[in-house]
């Protein structure tokens, strides 16, 4: 992992102004807990919904190596000028990490091409991430499974294209089981889908949360590769004995 890594995390930032309940859980604000996660190890800055530009400007984009998106109540104010400049940064090659119940912002939907929906419960119970891939550099560091003794329920069937990779099975103690750590790839860019961070639990203070949402950081990190080129091509070879 390399603290030049520039991260930024995004958060709407209205549970917590309007709702007592995750005012107590997240007093500054669920991407300061995030971002806390993330301190010492890589540069890290906060963005939110009632910034300007959501706090995503060109110059934050640029400078963005991992963004980390975190959203819920407000999708729907994020302005599509700004989903698509993201849009175009992941094509780019920046990463993008989606976390819980961002699986129903713009810019996920957009990169998925599905509706990314799924069912859900909230009654506090038991998940269980199962880690199926152990090799994986998402999941280093972390053992058979990481157990959160309470959370909210996501359950399949998760309307998403099928994953490059998946890193995590969660199952819930109701029964149901997910896909809780989805790897994909769009252009240069590559994209981690984790499950867990229903914003009235404390989701984001346990440090083996924290450790796989920094290997995902090191792992979504731009490669550096020269960007394809596309259009009309000059042949390599001579054709047809020129």
């Amino acid at each position: 992992m390399s603290a030049t890594l520039n991260v930024t995390v995004w958060n709407e930032f209205r549970h917590e102004k309007q709702h007592d309940r995750v005012k107590e859980v997240y007093p500054d604000g669920i991407h300061t807990a995030i971002a806390a996660g993330l301190s010492g190890t890589y540069a890290v800055r906060t963005a939110t919904l009632d910034e300007n530009d959501h706090g995503l400007t060109d110059e934050v984009l640029q400078s963005t190596d991992v963004l980390i998106w975190w959203g819920h109540m407000a999708h729907d104010e994020v302005k599509d000028e700004i989903v698509q400049k993201v849009y175009e940064r992941v094509l780019q090659g920046m990463g993008l990490i989606v976390l819980h119940s961002g699986h129903f912002s713009k810019i996920f939907k957009k990169l998925m091409g599905t509706s990314c929906d799924l069912k859900w419960r909230e009654a506090g119970e038991k998940e269980r991430l199962w880690v199926v891939s152990p090799g994986h550099p998402i999941a280093e560091g972390i053992g058979e499974y990481i157990e959160l003794p309470q959370e909210e329920m996501y359950g399949e069937h998760f309307d998403i294209p099928q994953p490059d990779e998946l890193v995590f099975v969660s199952w819930f103690a109701g029964g149901e089981v997910f896909r809780s750590g989805c790897c994909y790839s769009r252009g240069q860019g590559k994209i981690f889908y984790f499950r867990p961070g229903h914003e009235t639990y404390p989701t984001y203070y346990n440090e083996e949360i924290r450790r796989v949402i920094a290997n995902a950081a090191a792992w979504a990190a731009p490669s550096g590769r020269i960007a394809p080129k596309y259009g009309n091509a000059k042949p390599l070879e001579a054709i047809g004995g020129e």
